[in-house]
């Protein structure tokens, strides 16, 4: 298989986001948002994934799409923990930049591949 920057980006970040999930539960006792943080954080890759063996060029954007909302999604809650002091200044901007990478990644892959179609 070929190697993609942007599998490995969201591979990386789904870790980060793991380890902030768990520093969230034990060390601040947050529940809710961490939560959401941890599904919305792992998605993008896993989408990435699931794009790699599409069935079509439509799957294949329809799962980029879906990644690209729940990055975008991953970094209202990351602004949301970090507003509401869960989070510090940075840890928003160690988790946020990454976010912001992927998606904007995220925005020329599918671009590209409607061009492409």
């Amino acid at each position: 298989m070929k190697k993609s920057p942007l599998r490995e980006k969201t591979y990386l970040f789904a870790i980060e986001v793991v380890l902030t999930y768990k520093m969230l539960t034990i060390e601040k006792r947050e529940y809710v948002m961490s939560k959401q943080l941890l599904r919305s954080g792992t998605n993008p890759g896993a989408m990435i994934r699931e794009a790699q063996s599409a069935e079509s060029k439509a799957d294949f954007i329809h799962k980029l799409k879906v990644a690209h909302k729940e990055i975008s999604e991953t970094i209202y809650w990351l602004e949301l923990l970090t507003a509401t002091k869960y989070l510090t200044e940075n840890d928003f901007k160690n988790l946020n930049t990454p976010a912001t990478e992927i998606l904007r990644m995220l925005i020329s892959s599918i671009n590209t591949a409607k061009a492409n179609r």
